[in-house]
């Protein structure tokens, strides 16, 4: 184990599971990442590995056929699958996203319905709010469901979904114009099952292929088209419709502790690979870690992947105790992200004109950092939503 990132106060199962999960990634993610990154090719393997992990339901209830498991349990999961290759941490977040939803919100039809599959991985979830218009602003989305006889009739077209294909039920924010004073109180979600796979998965229904991207290969992202696609009452979440708004921030503010999880984990990795490369190479006669501003570098990004951790802990301890963390997770994410980006370029230059050649694992990183500057909300969303909650704690007194 190293020093750096370590977590106090873990239960004897907590940490059972960290050192098989990271014993996992040595061994079966990290020695196949960079040539199942550079194909863009499903890591069917490892996917089946985490499912005999237990990994898919590690959240979910016991009585359901899960682990029962912590958010903060989670994350420090993610934090290790990310260490060995973020997309991999991907295939479960938004799984366990729409697990969670369907734990907080969903009625006990949808629960005893889709958890106990979800939990061994036969199911798998995929999270759906952005659409190509709106981005960040969650207000303009189009996509609408209106009533039909014994049900909805969904209409629109969504866009990145990660797990698009792979996923059996898909969590989806649309409109339903029910005469709420605001846009946000005539949204409502959607479980909507479908087969795995890409086309015309269910009727009206299609996943195109998937959206080429710089990084975060492997995994794919789509877009989600609805066309006359119609469900019945049993779909909607929780049974009443103009609560989806406030369903998905919620789903969102444990996204974002993911998304801080992620970005710890990269971090890891790349700290792990500058160190190592300053110890091995060396230049006017002597290690490269010998240099003061190599040696100064190392610091700085060892003490950002300390304080990167603890707020990322802190926002799941928080949320795990019943608390709002909106403002907590959005500093975890904000901090750990904008670190991440920061350490993976640094040790980039560390290792010279080698970290350019794309058999050495830093030029991924490279490629995977900026993602999470911009996944579940840019930098400049985590901000707003910061200061707004800081603003309400600190109202001036008369």
């Amino acid at each position: 184990m190293s020093r750096l990132a370590q977590t106090r106060d873990l239960t004897e199962i907590q940490r059972d599971i960290l050192a098989t999960v990271r014993e996992f990634v040595d061994k079966e993610v990290i020695p196949h990442a960079q040539r199942l990154e550079h194909d863009d090719t499903y890591p069917e393997k490892i996917v089946q590995g985490m499912r005999d992990l237990g990994l898919f339901g590690l959240t979910i209830g016991e009585e359901h056929g899960g682990l029962g498991e912590s958010l903060l349990t989670y994350a420090l999961v993610v934090e290790e699958l990310s260490r060995g290759w973020m997309s991999v941490s991907g295939i479960v977040n938004t799984h366990f996203i729409v697990a969670y939803l369907l734990q907080q919100h969903g009625t006990e039809e949808q629960k005893a319905r889709l958890l106990p599959r979800m939990a061994t991985g036969e199911v798998r979830g995929a999270f759906s709010m952005s659409e190509p218009g709106c981005g960040s602003d969650v207000a303009a989305i189009r996509s609408k469901a209106v009533p039909v006889d014994g049900g909805w009739q969904l209409d629109g077209q969504k866009m990145w979904l990660t797990n698009g294909a792979y996923s059996s039920v898909i969590a989806t924010l649309v409109r339903t114009e029910l005469g709420a004073d605001s846009a946000y109180g005539n949204m409502s979600t959607f479980l909507l099952e479908k087969e795995p796979g890409f086309g015309e998965t269910a009727p009206g229904l299609t996943i195109p292929g998937k959206i080429e991207k710089m990084g975060y290969k492997g995994v794919e992202t789509t877009e989600l088209l609805l066309d006359g696609h119609v469900v019945g009452d049993s779909a909607l979440l929780g049974g009443e419709p103009g609560k989806g708004f406030y369903q998905m921030m919620d789903g969102i503010e444990v996204g974002r502790v993911n998304v801080a999880a992620r970005a710890c984990g990269i971090s890891i990795r790349a700290f792990e690979l500058g160190i190592s490369y300053a110890q091995q190479r060396h230049t006017f006669g002597q290690p490269l870690y010998k240099h003061q501003a190599i040696a100064f570098k190392l610091a700085e990004m060892g003490t950002k992947i300390e304080a990167a951790h603890a707020l990322m802990v802190n926002a799941a301890r928080l949320k795990d105790s019943g608390q709002r963390n909106d403002v907590e997770a959005g500093m975890a994410k904000l901090l750990a992200s904008e670190y991440c980006a920061e350490i993976v370029q640094e040790a980039f230059r560390i290792h010279g004109g080698y970290g350019y050649a794309k058999e050495y694992e830093i030029e991924r990183l490279m490629r995977e950092a900026p993602f999470l500057l911009i996944g579940e909300g840019t930098s400049e969303i985590q901000k707003t939503i910061i200061s707004r909650g800081l603003l309400k704690e600190y109202l001036p007194t008369r």
